[in-house]
């Protein structure tokens, strides 16, 4: 086993002499007597069998050796510090990860809003961000293996936060058939292949479905697949408004114009209360989505 030759605690004192120009003004920072700084610094050169550094009449100065050393220290000393203060933060509670899982068909934009305003405040607890399809939740939910599910529904015996009403819209591309009609029925749409993003809008009640069907699991692909005139799909207002502004989708006119909703339940499958990660990261989500369903009331 490799034993180390040096201490931490000595690199921390070599740093000081650096920084503050000598042994005795660090010893005074340091509020230790110059000769343990002194015996400190010879010991660790001594254990390397390099020289880190050089006395000037007064002034500590450092050899070519000691500057890349000096870089390398401090990298050292910063770790070691990181991970006690891990351990505090730790002691305290402190998730030191929360994992997160999100249906696909679901739109999360202020999701991502209230991670960005998490991380500042993170205290290195690590985000796992999953996406899955209506099923894949169900067996995270049944498992518990995520402190937070985003689902197309509550369930049963589990806290479940209704968040948001998404309004879905059908859209094509602008070369597409069904691109340039007006007053387009239900019958029609039937007769076009239809995009259907996950087993979830799929199994929508009351979302009429024609034969002809692709199942697409992330909406990425949908997107893809629709910029290339391949289908027409019925898809997040939110999510599809950029790109009906610029021209590279178009909505496609309904004779009915009866909107299509999906709600958004933010579900935590724990039995215990959240910690404080989570807890804050709880209501950053919630104000993130209550922000987005105001402005939506306004529109």
């Amino acid at each position: 086993m490799y034993r180390p030759k040096s201490t931490v605690e000595q690199w921390r004192i070599f740093q000081a002499v650096v920084d503050y120009g000598g042994y005795a003004q660090a010893a005074e920072k340091l509020n230790k007597s110059q000769s343990s700084l002194n015996h400190a610094v010879a010991k660790l050169q001594q254990a390397l069998g390099l020289s880190l550094l050089e006395v000037r009449g007064r002034k500590a100065c450092l050899t070519p050796q000691g500057e890349v050393f000096l870089r390398r220290s401090r990298k050292l000393t910063q770790d070691v510090e990181s991970l006690e203060h891990l351990a505090d933060i730790l002691s305290s509670g402190w998730e030191p990860v929360l994992r997160i899982v999100v249906e696909a068909s679901l739109p999360r934009t202020p999701l991502y809003q209230a991670l960005t305003a998490f991380r500042s405040q993170s205290r290195g607890c690590r985000i796992y961000l999953v996406e899955t399809q209506p099923s894949g939740c169900q067996a995270v939910i049944t498992q518990q293996a995520a402190h937070m599910v985003f689902a197309s529904r509550a369930y049963p015996n589990m806290t479940s936060l209704p968040l948001a009403t998404t309004v879905y819209v059908p859209v094509c591309a602008p070369d597409h058939p069904l691109a340039t009609l007006s007053g387009v029925a239900h019958t029609e749409l039937e007769q076009q292949l239809e995009l259907v993003l996950a087993d979830g809008n799929e199994q929508e009640e009351g979302w009429a479905r024609g034969e002809q069907r692709w199942i697409i699991h992330h909406l990425h692909d949908a997107l893809s697949l629709l910029r290339r005139g391949v289908g027409f799909a019925w898809l997040p207002l939110d999510v599809v408004s950029p790109l009906l502004n610029d021209g590279v989708l178009v909505r496609i006119n309904m004779a009915n114009q009866a909107l299509r909703k999906r709600f958004t339940h933010l579900v935590l499958p724990g039995t215990t209360p959240p910690g404080p990660a989570a807890s804050l990261l709880l209501s950053l989500i919630r104000k993130y989505y209550d922000e987005q369903s105001q402005q939506a009331d306004l529109s």
